[in-house]
């Protein structure tokens, strides 16, 4: 795939974010690096980086639906304090081009879905694993490597725990006496899906660039995200998803039971860590962390479900499914190895981030433009 996608495949990808200007790749200087730089974390990541002064450069192919606005919303409020290269991991030499003048690379660029994975595992396993060995051996071309942070996934820990191993309760599981309350990094990694594979393999190279070649990599296993420029869908960023849908009145469906478990981490806390992670990487470099909102953030689907009424959001209608390939009943992050090495800690409550997520929605008319949406095609 060429580095430089044509205008007509941009628009066609993110028409919010055809009419604004691509700027150059910078040749000279510093700048932050974000592979995947306009989705969700990257779009928020750029913005914090860019509001202390740094000068970043976005890596994106633009595949994901609404990423546009992000770009837009990005160079309108920072100009040419961010730059965009429209382009892919899986080629090489456009990952060279933009890993040249950067002082960190934040790798976040993925194919992001367990599904997608199941239908086209060729796919996920270019851009997943490939993709970052791309980047992984531009950085080890470089004179003085840049630390590279990469977002890894829960999913490399597989199924974890089998229904006979929990406590089956009313709106949750619950873990059983020989169940940890919260997973730390000693968990053996136990890959399942295509996706849990693609990611592990990554995971595993980032770590092993750092043994091998002394490449200053950090690796975070992240648990669920949510936050404000999340434009959620069923297969990834299931809280903005939840409540996109409910605010567009449409149904939800659930797969599994909905009492299965998750420890939800708000995008700026999670920001915190990346900035973290690069600010004591003598200290990290080498070394997988869990990241998520922790014992104290952690609910299950339908508990989720019941806070949309602190919203006065009417519930949705409840749909449910079989349970897919590789869901974890119950995945609750244990911090405790980054919190002793950087001092941070997830600081946002379930109640506040979702306020803040809601109010987001409210004011960019997301959730209305689906409503309408919903209207013309019933």
């Amino acid at each position: 795939m060429s580095g430089r996608i044509p205008v007509d495949i941009l628009a066609r990808r993110a028409p919010e974010f055809a009419t604004h200007r691509v700027a150059p790749l910078a040749r000279t200087g510093s700048y932050a690096l974000i592979t995947g730089g306009a989705g969700f974390l990257g779009a928020n990541l750029a913005d914090r980086l860019a509001r202390s002064g740094e000068r970043v450069l976005i890596f994106d192919n633009l595949a994901r639906a609404n990423v546009g606005r992000n770009l837009a919303w990005l160079q309108q409020r920072h100009g040419d304090r961010v730059t965009v290269r429209v382009a892919d991991v899986r080629d090489p030499e456009a990952v060279r081009q933009a890993t040249r003048g950067a002082s960190v690379v934040f790798h976040l660029a993925a194919q992001v879905a367990v599904t997608s994975s199941l239908e086209d595992p060729v796919a996920d396993f270019e851009v997943n694993a490939r993709g970052t060995l791309n980047v992984l051996e531009a950085l080890r071309r470089c004179s003085d490597p840049p630390p590279l942070i990469f977002a890894s996934t829960n999913k490399v820990y597989g199924k974890l725990f089998g229904a006979g191993q929990l406590r089956r309760g009313a709106r949750r599981y619950e873990p059983g006496s020989a169940v940890p309350h919260a997973v730390d990094e000693t968990c053996p990694l136990e890959l399942f899906s295509p996706y849990g594979c693609s990611k592990g393999a990554a995971d595993q190279y980032v770590l092993d660039y750092a043994r091998v070649y002394g490449l200053p990599t950090v690796v975070f296993r992240m648990s669920c995200l949510y936050g404000p420029r999340q434009f959620g869908t069923e297969d990834q960023g299931w809280v903005a998803h939840f409540l996109i849908s409910t605010l567009a009145g449409r149904p939800i469906t659930i797969y599994g039971d909905g009492r299965q478990v998750r420890d939800l981490l708000f995008v700026e806390d999670a920001i915190e860590a990346y900035l973290l992670a690069r600010e004591r990487i003598d200290e990290v470099a080498g070394r997988a962390f869990n990241l998520g909102g922790g014992a104290n953030n952690a609910c299950s689907l339908l508990e989720l479900l019941d806070q949309f009424a602190r919203l006065g959001v009417a519930p949705p209608p409840i749909g449910f499914a079989p349970w897919r390939p590789g869901d974890q009943l119950y995945y609750v992050s244990d911090t405790a190895r980054f919190e002793r090495l950087t001092g941070w800690r997830a600081r946002t409550s379930i109640a506040e981030g979702l306020a803040r997520l809601h109010r987001w929605l409210i004011a960019s008319g997301l959730a209305q433009t689906e409503r309408a949406a919903e209207k013309v095609s019933a």
